[in-house]
């Protein structure tokens, strides 16, 4: 009906692959989450936050894609 997923999106001229924004809306989603947790003290009980980060933007970036379709 649509055509399927774009293939690129525009911005300001400049065309992006969808993968980049999503991952992008990704990395700043998880910074917001991480810096919540910081602040409430609840990132204590990570074994290992860097690890935890990268595992929250994966998954937070995952979620976006399927929601957006792409």
């Amino acid at each position: 009906m649509f055509g399927g997923p774009p293939s690129e999106i525009p911005i300001a001229g400049i065309y992006f692959p969808p993968a980049l924004l999503v991952v992008a809306l990704g990395l700043l989603i998880t910074w917001l989450v991480a810096r919540a947790l910081n602040r409430t003290r609840a990132a204590r009980i990570f074994w290992n936050p860097p690890l935890a980060f990268l595992s929250m933007w994966l998954l937070s970036s995952a979620l976006i894609a399927i929601v957006l379709g792409i």
